[in-house]
């Protein structure tokens, strides 16, 4: 786990994704929900500013409580969330640098509930992570999941 007080020695990468979230949650953020499910799971940070140097820093966020609920609706909503694969424990309020951000504590999904798409197209909607970024799957990287899945579901029936 991150050492909040130190949160400036962090950075971006294939585990860890910061968001500001001033204006509420951003869109992006399901998008990074779906990549880290899809690959090794990872911790969203929200009301978190990347500066230009790359380094991390804790921003004043506006009712932290009221961004959890905001992101526990919406996340199980299978019209916008093809999955809720977090336990409560998973979301919390974090004091960091004197401020309070929302972490987001995303596992790796089981081979059986892969993918994990927004949406209601896994085609369109499914992500991987690579290094710092979230990109969307192609056609055989969505094909390939569904396939585990119905044989991981498969070894588990027997």
């Amino acid at each position: 786990m991150l050492n909040f007080a130190h949160l400036e020695r962090y950075r971006e990468n294939n585990r860890l994704e910061a968001k500001l979230a001033q204006g509420g949650l951003p869109e992006s953020l399901w998008e990074t929900y779906s990549a880290f499910a899809n690959t090794e799971g990872g911790l969203i940070l929200l009301g978190v500013e990347e500066l230009p140097d790359h380094s991390l820093r804790p921003t004043a966020l506006p009712e932290p409580e009221k961004l959890i609920g905001e992101f526990w609706n919406i996340l199980n909503d299978v019209r916008f969330v093809s999955s809720n694969i977090l336990s409560h424990g998973d979301v919390f309020v974090q004091e960091a640098g004197g401020e309070r951000i929302v972490v987001i504590r995303v596992p790796r999904a089981r081979q059986e509930e892969r993918p994990i798409f927004i949406g209601q197209d896994p085609y369109s909607g499914t992500y991987r992570r690579s290094g710092e970024g979230d990109w969307r799957c192609t056609r055989e990287e969505v094909d390939e999941m569904i396939a585990a899945a119905q044989a991981a579901a498969e070894r588990r029936k027997k």
